[in-house]
């Protein structure tokens, strides 16, 4: 299956590198290319890609309001590209439902495998900035966030679903959830629909980051 890519970069040089090193691999088409938010989110609109990789900082509209209205009207998975790790960045774009978060100074390879992660629809953060997140989430309740979530929230999901968020905790595949489960990777991802529409999630980053500050 060819994945459709829509490219939104303001940059020309860093644009046309990227796009380089997508139309590298022969499962990967580049649909479009935008230079703004703006642009983005129309192109997105028109084309239906499925998948944006997006830059955070961009003219008219940057990326985390773009990927919102991406995401918000399901006109495809976002991948955010920048260079920055910055918590802003990195929070924001991922409560405006971006599927992966990845710096811009990834290795070509590595691009290559989180365009086709994400759009196998299994989230994705770079490492660095997993380890940061994970920081964040695992500090002392009494430095938690304002806007930290209700623990509540679990009382929703059965005990096999909840088992299943930990594993997205983990930054666990659904291959290998089915494994550590012992059930069909198929049924991993019903599971994995359920959990995010009984907690209101765009995406199973956000599930992941949601398991990491609720310690499940």
């Amino acid at each position: 299956m060819t994945i459709r890519v829509l490219v939104a970069e303001d940059q020309s040089a860093v644009r046309a590198g990227l796009v380089l090193i997508l139309r590298s691999a022969p499962d990967i088409e580049v649909v479009g290319e935008a230079s703004d938010g703006e642009e983005a989110v129309a192109l997105a609109r028109e084309l239906r890609p499925d998948l944006v990789l997006m830059d955070v900082q961009m003219p008219r509209l940057d990326g985390v309001s773009a990927t919102r209205r991406v995401v918000a009207e399901g006109l495809a998975d976002v991948l955010v590209l920048t260079t920055f790790d910055l918590d802003e960045y990195v929070f924001g774009a991922l409560r405006a439902g971006a599927a992966g978060f990845l710096l811009k100074h990834t290795e070509a390879a590595d691009l290559l495998t989180a365009v086709r992660t994400v759009a196998r629809g299994e989230g994705l953060i770079a490492p660095a900035v997993t380890r940061r997140l994970i920081a964040e989430f695992a500090a002392p309740t009494g430095a938690r966030r304002a806007d930290a979530a209700d623990p509540a929230v679990l009382e929703a999901l059965t005990r096999r679903e909840r088992e299943v968020l930990s594993c997205l905790g983990e930054g666990l595949s659904n291959a290998a959830i089915a494994v550590r489960l012992d059930m069909a990777e198929a049924t991993v991802k019903t599971h994995v629909s359920r959990v995010l529409a009984k907690l209101s999630l765009r995406s199973r980053v956000q599930a992941a980051v949601l398991a990491q500050e609720l310690g499940v």
